[in-house]
């Protein structure tokens, strides 16, 4: 029976998925924290003031592609259907499929195959989909989240790359100029996911509340308990201190697992995984009054959501290093410029004379 309730829990929840993970202000505070890792040697460029703010800024941008009146005349349902699970990843849906985090494919698409292998292989463990609830076709999946971290991560290396290249073969000041642009939108708006993934809420089946029968601990089941976590808990307590924050941040160092082909989409799922170990832990500190805004009862609640915007800080900037540090070498765009230069430099053939 509790087999059977855990499965339409988990359809049923998905039907409601469609909150942020930190309000903008604890995504904004993500990214800050990460810019406060970075080493004096990092490229000067993202260093500077201005966009030091960009950065910060573009750490929205991934929900503001989910805005409301998108999403309420329609036009929106093709970016709802190809972003909204990089905010999540379900991890109780793994046994559905008979996979483990250890297990999971590092390539998205062999993990949709899965999901659709088992959903073909074994139809009686998955309850039928209104279509009513599932306009944006997405309640079949269980979310993306270390996949859009992984790919995104993989889009900073190739802007690093680039970058590279054009410095050093002979790009144009317009080049080099959209090439530093590309790197700061990529850095801006991958901090989002690695954000998303230290709110335990979006590593659980239980995102808006403990939504199934069995709950003898009494947690909440309250779908606003997940709008609480985001950021109504901050804005009812006097906000984000950046600042304070910022001195529990070390400098970004290099992740020692991306020597592997797949160790940073490992080191992403490991990352959710132990936000997930604290699912349970942030329902009982909300079902004992320590995540009140009342007198000073949610001090302990304020340190633990501060913890994980300081582990999402402290990953991304180890990310963003890490990609600046391990960036290929693009000989296939070196080469292209230094054809377009000897090209530029070619004595021309005197006139009148056979080309």
């Amino acid at each position: 029976m509790k087999s059977k309730l855990f499965v339409l829990a988990t359809a049923l929840g998905a039907f409601v998925f469609n909150a942020a993970a930190w309000d903008y202000e604890g995504h904004h505070a993500v990214n800050e924290l990460a810019l406060a890792s970075l080493p004096a040697n990092f490229p000067a460029f993202v260093l500077a003031p201005e966009t030091r703010d960009r950065i910060a800024f573009l750490a929205g941008e991934a929900d503001r592609w989910r805005n409301e009146t998108s999403l309420k005349n329609g036009t929106g349902l093709a970016l709802g259907h190809a972003s909204g699970p990089d905010h999540y990843l379900d991890l109780e849906d793994l046994k559905l499929y008979g996979l483990t985090p250890e297990k999971l494919p590092p390539l998205r698409y062999d993990f949709v195959a899965d999901i659709v292998k088992a959903r073909e292989a074994h139809p009686d463990r998955f309850p039928a989909i209104d279509p009513a609830k599932d306009s944006d076709h997405t309640r079949e999946l269980s979310g993306f989240l270390p996949w859009a971290i992984t790919e995104n991560y993989q889009k900073l290396q190739s802007g690093f790359a680039t970058l590279a290249a054009l410095e050093k073969t002979g790009g144009t000041p317009a080049e080099i100029a959209n090439a530093k642009q590309n790197i700061i939108y990529v850095m801006g708006v991958m901090g989002h996911y690695v954000g998303d993934a230290s709110q335990p809420l979006h590593t659980t089946m239980y995102h808006h509340g403990w939504t199934t029968n069995d709950n003898p601990n009494h947690y909440s089941t309250s779908f606003g308990i997940h709008g609480w976590i985001d950021g109504g808990f901050f804005k009812k307590t006097g906000g984000i201190d950046v600042k304070k924050l910022s001195a529990k941040i070390h400098p970004a160092e290099k992740i020692a697992a991306a020597a592997d082909p797949d160790g940073v989409f490992h080191t992403s799922v490991d990352f959710i995984v132990e936000g997930n170990k604290l699912v349970e832990p942030l329902f009982i500190l909300d079902r004992d009054g320590k995540l009140s805004n009342k007198e000073d009862r949610g001090a302990e609640g304020r340190a633990f959501l501060e913890g994980q915007l300081v582990k999402s800080g402290q990953l991304l900037g180890d990310l963003w290093f890490t990609a600046w540090a391990t960036a290929p070498e693009d000989t296939f765009l070196e080469r292209e410029l230094q054809q377009r230069a000897a090209a530029a430099t070619a004595t021309p053939a005197p006139a009148g004379e056979a080309k």
